[in-house]
């Protein structure tokens, strides 16, 4: 896929404005979405990510736009994921749903600026060096096993990171927020807001979840802007689809295993691609591993649709069957 820089320009000046759009709305008024005003607005980023597919289809061809459509979906489901940390984060430092938006703004900024650096950085190695793919795929794979154990994050059990503890005693906090500023005045001396280790708690995450999504979304495509379109889409719409899903998040119980499954996946498939390009000596003598299949884009995309569709499933039935129980258990 030749993409030219006047296309990269274009691409980024069209991103950019629909996230300053983002920007004013939030800045001249902090507030929480109804559910039609989420609705439409996820439609509409949904819609310009469906259209952007198309429009790669037609100027690149259908395997280009079944990497961008694999990848967006991919990116999109892990940063649904990503909204369950954010729940937990939110309720655990207690952030006004009036300005929850603010936050979960400058938290699809920083994810963006992070997963920009890791896009630039993956594809540069991966230039250069083939067998990346084998640190890639193991990461995966990795990744994968630890999230099938780990199950949906609690906010029981979430714990404060390094960062976190040092801003709480290394700089004086107030103990109230003052509305969604980062500084507020007491007693004649300025002090931070919780909402900076608010933003200190979303950025540590977002650092995390860019680890998980560059590795995934590059054993789709190789294609860097693909990588960065389909990023960029899968994370735009996200603050609306936080107050859209609301208490759904909750009863999408199997979504982590789903994602594990997927991320597995997509790890063995890099594992083989790296074997079928094997360089390494100490591999096949340095030679190409013949045996080493190729899984075809369309392959990816049907075992991800139905990876994640079955999870959402059986996640709904049995949130279902739960709330059935506990209306019967509390009549008796």
């Amino acid at each position: 896929m030749d993409v030219s820089g006047l296309v990269w320009a274009g691409t980024l000046v069209a991103l950019t404005a629909v996230l300053l759009v983002d920007l004013l709305i939030i800045g001249r008024r902090p507030h929480e979405p109804s559910v039609r005003e989420s609705s439409l607005w996820v439609a509409f980023y949904v819609g310009l990510a469906l259209l952007f597919g198309a429009g790669v289809w037609l100027t690149s061809g259908a395997s280009s736009a079944g990497q961008f459509y694999t990848g967006w979906l991919t990116e999109y489901s892990l940063s649904v994921d990503n909204l369950f940390v954010f729940v937990i984060i939110m309720a655990r430092f207690g952030v006004p749903r009036q300005y929850q938006q603010k936050v979960l703004l400058v938290g699809i900024v920083l994810a963006l600026v992070m997963r920009g650096g890791f896009i630039a950085a993956g594809a540069a190695l991966i230039t250069q060096f083939s067998w990346v793919f084998y640190i890639f795929g193991a990461f995966l794979i990795y990744t994968a096993v630890n999230l099938a154990r780990q199950g949906e994050p609690d906010e029981d059990e979430f714990s404060e990171n390094v960062l976190i503890r040092w801003s709480r005693k290394a700089l004086p906090i107030s103990k109230d927020y003052d509305g969604a500023k980062l500084t507020t005045h007491v007693a004649g001396k300025r002090l931070f807001t919780p909402m900076l280790i608010v933003m200190i708690a979303i950025g540590t995450t977002d650092l995390i979840f860019a680890l998980d999504s560059i590795p995934a979304i590059f054993g789709i495509t190789q294609e860097p802007y693909l990588v960065f379109t389909a990023n960029v889409f899968a994370l735009m719409g996200l603050r609306q689809l936080y107050f859209l899903l609301g208490g759904l998040l909750d009863r999408l119980i199997y979504l982590s295993y789903g994602l594990a499954v997927v991320l597995g996946f997509i790890g063995v498939k890099l594992v083989l691609e790296a074997l079928a390009d094997n360089n390494l000596p100490f591999i096949n003598g340095g030679e190409h591993v013949g045996w080493a299949p190729h899984i075809p884009i369309w392959l990816s995309l049907l075992v991800i649709i139905g990876t994640l569709g079955i999870a959402t499933a059986a996640s709904l039935i049995k949130s279902s069957r739960d709330r059935r129980r506990e209306l019967v258990d509390a009549r008796r």
